[in-house]
């Protein structure tokens, strides 16, 4: 059996990577002052940063059933006899849904997983989907590991801002910090799939901070087992501090097998706005 493997922008991968692992990556969309544009195609995340600051109205859209039909299909024709599709959480977009729907059109078996999770968190589990179909395993079993690295993932952020996440309706428990927005630096969490409030912070400087302790909390809690740990941090429009954050869990986290410092694209940034600093803390997982 030779297993496609299909994902969304959201999983931000490096396009390298992407065209290495032979992975197809179906486009979000955003909404800037009423314009449509793909995500990585024709529209950049610096785009969305500036027009968030200048206060533009910004949205987000799912893509439609029809792009991840031709997805599918295009995977057949390239010989797959079955496709994996992995996808941002359900509880933050309605892309899972195009992708069942597209899926009882598909001329292959096609299995949808709601990574219940985002940015590289799902990168990492696209990959290990791409390592359990090239071990020639089935479907079920290539779906079964995205997922169980999915839920082993740790995602920890900061926001400069709570109104991004307010405005767009993404911002879950973390309500309850909005009273106080204008005096606090929150830090959040991803858990099962929507945005969890962990704690508030007086400063940036001790947001970064606490993001770094978290993490390495995070890589010391790897499932016995597991052959360490991939890190990502992510970052919209705060390169400098990203680094600076990756050369620190670089120096400190010893079973990391990388920390790569990856951008985030137009859809999340459109939701978390600039400044936001993440950390995707993602187990290798033992498999069987």
């Amino acid at each position: 059996m030779s297993v496609a493997i299909v994902t969304d922008t959201t999983a931000y991968l490096p396009a390298s990577v992407v065209s290495e692992r032979g992975i197809t990556v179906v486009p979000l969309h955003v909404v800037v002052a009423g314009q449509e544009f793909s995500e990585g195609v024709d529209i950049s995340t610096a785009e969305v940063a500036k027009a968030l600051r200048a206060y533009k109205p910004v949205s987000t859209s799912r893509p439609s059933p029809s792009a991840f039909l031709a997805a599918y299909e295009a995977a057949a024709a390239n010989g797959a006899s079955a496709i994996v599709s992995i996808h941002i959480s359900g509880e933050m977009s309605s892309t899972v849904q195009s992708a069942h729907l597209a899926a009882q059109h598909s001329p292959v078996p096609v299995t949808v997983v709601d990574s219940r999770s985002l940015g590289m968190a799902m990168g990492y589990a696209v990959l290990a989907a791409c390592d359990a179909a090239a071990a020639g395993v089935t479907a079920e079993d290539v779906a079964a590991q995205a997922l169980a690295r999915c839920e082993a993932s740790t995602v920890v952020f900061y926001v400069d801002t709570l109104e991004h996440l307010r405005r767009g309706g993404r911002i879950g428990s973390a309500s309850a910090f909005l009273g106080s927005a204008l005096a606090i630096k929150p830090i959040l969490s991803l858990k099962d799939g929507h945005i969890s409030a962990l704690e508030k912070v007086r400063t940036s400087a001790r947001a970064l901070a606490r993001l770094e302790e978290l993490a390495v909390a995070a890589a010391e809690r790897a499932p016995e087992g597991s052959d360490g740990v991939d890190i990502s941090v992510h970052h919209l429009d705060s390169a400098a501090r990203a680094e600076d954050l990756a050369r620190r869990l670089r120096e400190r986290v010893g079973n990391a097998h990388e920390v790569r410092v990856v951008e985030l694209g137009a859809v999340v940034g459109a939701h978390v706005g600039p400044g936001t600093i993440a950390v995707a803390v993602s187990p290798r997982l033992a498999t069987s």
